[in-house]
């Protein structure tokens, strides 16, 4: 990262990046994690619909994220491409739950793709607002934050649908209103200096044979595939989590209301701000990649306790899974985006960020199809589709062992020196 240690962002432009994260928080706890569950049963809808949409966004995300990556790095600018995305975003959750019910699978299905792909350059925007130095720091602090947006979720939630009675056209409004709020700071005051890739800006039709050809550039920089491969695995059963199935397994099976799941997410929240504050120090002190390390050890631990709640009756063990697997959610995002920036070259930052975001995406399609099969096609218990999501994580814990997370400098000279020709040929 030669030339980034001198550069020191302005603290506008740091709280604004900040901030977004607690924008996107909002979205993901209110819309995804909680209420678009919630109004999955209480409209007697199959698990199998929401896999659907995830699945559906995903397959989009995959090459669609790569592009909007590998174009920023182009035209060396980020914030256009997240203003776009957000304001999609923005406009499809307020559109939830008016009309028939495949209209709000439909606009789901856009706000998740709007979402991922916005999440791309936002994570590569991660660099402007930070040195070498802050970087854990910087990056533990959006995660801790932005788990305040979380708060904000549930609270919204409380007031229409419990205090008000509103319903959830209004509640998901007002998810829609706080989203946007949030990120506008993001979109005038995050400064970018515009640091330009080598090549002509992608076309989206192009997508197909640049992901291609970024997935063959990552092999040139040693660590970086090893990396996505452990991270498609782990993040197969977290985004499975807490894209709405750690919910339904709540509230379907282990026969606990919404009041219950809603002030166990309460005291996960609290845990996850708590876990990516702390995750920055930490992370300078022992390295991104061990503290990742250790918190797929924590997730083992909190999706056992659910497995137990479910296989013997004892409920109270699912309060295990609150503070044990939020200290280890916070902890997850501060730690992984770093050792993405410490393994990548920036004249690739966004293009490998942008398949990042790929593998991401692929997880997405992986854990709610395995969620779907094992319950809706099997007919197993959900305590079933969580212990084979435990697995996941215990296969990314194995495959994460053999990386380096040594912070390297691998602009086109380490491409010369393997005698291999630049990316943008």
């Amino acid at each position: 990262m030669t030339g980034e240690a001198n550069v020191h962002p302005r603290r506008r432009s740091v709280a604004s990046w900040v901030t977004y994260d607690l924008a996107n928080t909002i979205f993901a706890l209110g819309v995804v994690g909680l209420y678009f569950s919630d109004w999955l049963v209480a409209n007697e809808l199959p698990d199998t619909y929401l896999a659907v949409v995830q699945v559906g966004a995903a397959v989009v995300v995959i090459f669609l994220a790569p592009w909007a990556g590998a174009r920023s790095d182009a035209t060396g600018t980020r914030v256009p491409t997240l203003v776009t995305t957000t304001l999609i975003a923005v406009a499809a959750t307020a559109s939830l739950a008016v009309g028939p019910a495949w209209l709000t699978l439909a606009m789901l299905w856009l706000a998740v793709i709007s979402v991922n792909t916005g999440s791309v350059v936002y994570d590569a925007l991660l660099v402007e607002v930070s040195t070498p130095e802050t970087r854990g720091h910087i990056s533990g602090l959006g995660v801790g934050v932005g788990y305040f947006g979380s708060f904000i979720g549930l609270a919204i939630g409380l007031i229409t649908l419990d205090l008000l009675g509103w319903g959830y056209e209004a509640t998901f409004r007002a998810i829609a209103a706080a989203f946007l709020l949030f990120a506008l700071p993001a979109f005038f005051f995050i400064e970018e200096r515009g640091v330009v890739a080598a090549g002509p800006v992608p076309d989206v039709a192009d997508v197909a044979r640049r992901l291609l050809r970024s997935w063959r550039t990552a092999g040139r920089h040693p660590g970086v595939v090893r990396f996505l491969m452990g991270r498609f695995l782990y993040t197969d059963a977290i985004n499975t989590l807490i894209s709405g199935f750690l919910a339904i397994f709540v509230i379907d099976e282990l026969h606990l209301d919404r009041r219950f799941f809603t002030a166990l997410m309460g005291v996960a929240i609290t845990a996850a701000v708590i876990g990516g504050l702390a995750a920055g120090p930490v992370i300078a002190r022992y390295g991104p990649l061990r503290v990742l390390r250790t918190v797929l050890v924590m997730w083992m631990v909190a999706i056992a306790s659910g497995v137990a709640a479910g296989l013997t009756g004892l409920t109270d063990l699912a309060w295990v899974i609150g503070p044990v697997g939020g200290l280890a959610l916070g902890a997850t995002w501060a730690a992984d985006r770093v050792v993405m920036t410490r393994i990548s070259p920036p004249e690739h930052l966004g293009e490998f960020y942008g398949l990042y975001a790929t593998v991401g995406r692929f997880a997405t399609i992986a854990g709610p199809l395995v969620w779907a099969v094992i319950v809706d096609a099997l007919g197993l218990s959900r305590s079933a589709a969580m212990a084979a999501l435990g697995g996941f994580v215990l296969a990314g814990w194995w495959v994460l062992r053999l990386v380096d997370d040594a912070e390297r400098d691998g602009g086109p000279e380490l491409t010369k020196e393997a005698g291999l020709p630049p990316a943008s040929q």
